[in-house]
């Protein structure tokens, strides 16, 4: 006689990770800011959270060449936020600045940007920094205090001092709001750290003595 089999199916437990949000980060760059933003991708903070991609323009567009991309990119209902990152640039200013910012807050692209250069942000990792730079001055400390000798970084020299970083970042920002410094003559500055805080939303804040955002 046949032995009468249960038929009744296995459940195996299993436990279900959270969906994570897509972010996308349009660089203007195309070696120090790609560098860093994939070194964030890389961060467990991050990776816990988030899906972070990178998109950079194929002959590195202007800030309003990078809204407009965002913008579009946007309307993917897959994708829960779009930043943009570029620079201001002194003493010779991108073109269409204001367009860019007008276009971003129409169409909800967050913008991180650095005046006068991204390297300006390197350089927060490092020291206070508080007068007016020009670009080429601003390249030049950021490879002075790294040592490197091309455009490239070292990510992970920099991400240990993020947080430090983005406490001078704010301390600038708030400077120039007390000072009536209004973009783009925010000249040093940079909203590096807003992306941070976007993308590290557990952070407490924290004065920059101890190492945490401001």
């Amino acid at each position: 006689m046949r032995r009468r089999r249960d038929t009744k199916p296995l459940r195996r437990a299993t436990a279900r990770r959270p969906e994570l949000r897509t972010v996308v980060v349009f660089c203007e760059g195309k070696n120090s800011e790609p560098d860093y933003i994939r070194g964030l991708k890389r961060l467990p903070e991050v990776v816990r959270d988030t899906a972070l991609n990178l998109e950079l323009h194929p002959r590195q567009g202007v800030p309003l060449t990078l809204v407009q991309m965002a913008a579009d990119r946007l309307e993917d209902p897959e994708v829960d936020a779009c930043w943009c990152v570029f620079d201001v640039e002194w003493p010779r200013n991108h073109p269409n600045l204001a367009e860019a910012r007008q276009l971003a807050e129409a169409r909800g692209i967050r913008l991180a940007i650095s005046n006068p250069c991204f390297e300006l942000w390197l350089v927060l990792h490092h020291q206070e920094f508080t007068k007016q730079v020009a670009t080429a001055e601003a390249e030049r400390l950021s490879r002075k205090l790294d040592g490197r000798s091309a455009k490239s970084i070292d990510s992970g020299f920099y991400l240990p001092l993020r947080k430090m970083a983005a406490a001078r970042a704010a301390k600038l920002e708030e400077r120039h709001a007390k000072d009536g410094t209004n973009f783009p003559h925010d000249n040093p500055s940079s909203g590096m750290h807003h992306l941070l805080r976007a993308l590290e939303p557990g952070t407490q804040p924290a004065g920059p003595t101890a190492g945490g955002y401001a």
